[in-house]
């Protein structure tokens, strides 16, 4: 019987280490998933308490890239196809083009179409802009990126043009005649045809030229390594993909901990030396980034006024693919098609917010409205939530007329400084949380920080907003949601390679497209800042911020006509 008994002890001390075995063979598959078992379903737990979205798998292509995998339904794919090819841009014949063959805007220059003819409020008026290269011929292709507008500094007024590409060297813009008096034409060349080639060369083969970092601990031991929505190489990668949204991040997986010891999100920065030398010449300040086109003869016109009352100039239904959409007349923004009422003063903004929960979701350029609001009125009073200077969240609230304004950044990529990993929250997933109501208003912006990436990624991050935001609207029809569209900014040579206004002309023109035919509504801070006489800045003025406001306000408290 002492033989049986300790045979039995000697199998169950067998057995007991077998099931240690096994359990740290699991627990080490679970720590490196290869790319066969990793799933988005799966969670990884320590402690019984933590649990991770994250999974760490290893990259088996360069790059890997998550935006590729997503799977489209066949009228998703029929949509980003259609968005793709609305936006493609022309090239030249050639492709390579020598910089003296390039266009030069100081010999190029624009003429008005009949500028002896008689003008009047509401009139087309045509300008033909004539495209020559730095040995003063003529170019034969389109291509170049240009922006115009008619303004009469005096009256403070000002609205931008549409511009149709000739595709022979020739571009017609047209402008709305929308206020009497004098009215002068501006064009610039913001950047030549050949600069465009290599702008799009880089957002196909360098998404990786504006880098991220994440911080991981656990106790004292802490490690940062590089994050994006796509990485090159084999090392293994923590999979930050989201599980609801399926948007894609990764970072490489740091030595010693777990992908779930993450804490934090941050820019890294620029990559440099993305250009040749040739490539260079395309990108200078003072040569060709935005640079006027002067005229070659008159550059004004007088307008009449129009017989007709103010009201004859709203033209109807909201179109946000419709240009220009408003125009500046004493410093003040005047929509086309819809009212805007100016709220100077604080108690009209206070009377217009009582009772309401606005949410602002976005970048630093939606956050101009959360600091606009918060120091304008003084009953709005910033609660300190300890979140990072410039980063957010930020909440402000006045109690006396239960009024609560709350701004968050949207999910990376985000070129941030640092952000914790329990604020990165997606814009789609925050929605979703969003009960809404008569008294819900919802403002969003989403375009600098994607001008970057290849066009899908914005596509994708624009397609879930929009299915959350329709799910919002069938279950809370009276929510209210304004979209701000993107803004021109000041270039240089380093900034155009990461944030061109071309890079952000792309993507709004892909968003308004993605939002029109739903029930949202549209602050056009692009023609904001491009039509007004103050300088190109990512970050407006404050006369203009305010217009913007006005015009958000103006959604929230319609005007009694």
């Amino acid at each position: 019987m002492w033989r049986d008994s300790f045979r039995l002890q000697i199998f169950c001390l067998l057995m007991a280490v077998l099931a240690i075995v096994v359990l740290v063979h699991n627990f080490f598959q679970l720590e490196h998933l290869d790319d066969n078992t990793v799933s988005g379903s799966n969670w990884i737990t320590e402690n019984n308490v933590q649990h991770s979205l994250s999974q760490t798998t290893k990259t088996t292509r360069k790059p890997y890239c998550g935006y590729k995998q997503q799977i489209l339904s066949k009228r998703e794919q029929a949509e980003q196809e259609s968005l793709l090819a609305a936006i493609q841009w022309p090239k030249p014949p050639d492709g390579k083009i020598a910089f003296g063959q390039s266009s030069d805007p100081a010999r190029s220059d624009f003429v008005i179409v009949k500028p002896s003819e008689s003008f009047k409020v509401g009139d087309q008026l045509e300008v033909l802009v004539r495209m020559k290269d730095f040995q003063g011929k003529p170019k034969q292709y389109g291509g170049d990126y240009l922006q115009a507008r008619i303004h009469s500094p005096l009256l403070k007024a000002g609205a931008t043009g549409r511009i149709v590409d000739c595709h022979n060297g020739l571009y017609k813009v047209f402008f709305t005649l929308l206020w009497p008096g004098e009215v002068k034409v501006s064009v610039s060349l913001v950047h030549p045809s050949e600069a465009i080639q290599v702008l799009l060369r880089l957002r196909e083969e360098r998404p990786d030229r504006v880098y991220f970092k994440s911080s991981f601990k656990s106790g004292r031991h802490s490690e940062t390594t590089e994050c994006n929505v796509c990485l090159s190489g084999d090392l293994p990668v923590c999979n930050f993909t989201d599980l609801y949204t399926g948007e894609p991040w990764f970072c490489y997986k740091p030595r010693k901990l777990s992908c779930a010891s993450r804490i934090s999100h941050a820019k890294g920065g620029y990559q440099k030396g993305l250009l040749t030398q040739e490539e260079s010449l395309f990108f200078q300040s003072d040569v060709n980034i935005k640079r006027p086109i002067l005229s070659g003869g008159p550059d004004s016109v007088i307008v009449k006024p129009k017989v007709f009352t103010d009201s004859s100039s709203m033209d109807g239904a909201e179109d946000p693919t419709v240009s220009p959409s408003g125009y500046y007349y004493e410093d003040a923004w005047r929509s086309r098609s819809h009212w805007i009422h100016h709220f100077n003063t604080s108690e009209d903004i206070t009377k217009c917010l009582q009772g309401k929960v606005i949410h602002l979701f976005g970048d630093s350029t939606i956050r101009q409205w959360f600091e606009y609001l918060t120091a304008f009125v003084p009953d709005l009073v910033e609660f300190n939530l300890g979140s990072p200077k410039n980063v957010g969240p930020f909440m402000s609230v006045d109690l006396k007329h239960n009024i609560l304004l709350k701004f968050r950044c949207h999910g990376p990529p985000i070129r941030f400084s640092t952000v914790f990993s329990s604020e990165l929250r997606y814009i789609a997933n925050e929605l979703n949380g969003i009960v809404g109501g008569r008294n819900t208003v919802i403002a969003i912006t989403i375009w600098s920080h994607f001008s970057t990436f290849p066009v899908e990624v914005y596509i994708q991050r624009l397609r879930n907003i929009r299915r959350s935001i329709i799910q919002l609207l069938d279950r809370s029809p009276k929510t209210l949601i304004i979209i701000r569209t993107a803004n021109v900014q000041a270039l240089g040579p380093e900034v155009s390679l990461f944030n061109s206004d071309w890079y952000s002309f792309q993507l709004d023109s892909v968003m308004r497209k993605m939002f029109s035919g739903i029930a949202v509504h549209f602050v056009d801070a692009w023609e904001m800042s491009l039509a007004h006489y103050l300088p190109h800045n990512l970050h407006p003025k404050e006369v203009i911020v305010k217009n913007q406001i006005d015009e958000f306000l103006s959604y929230v408290c319609p005007l009694e006509t």
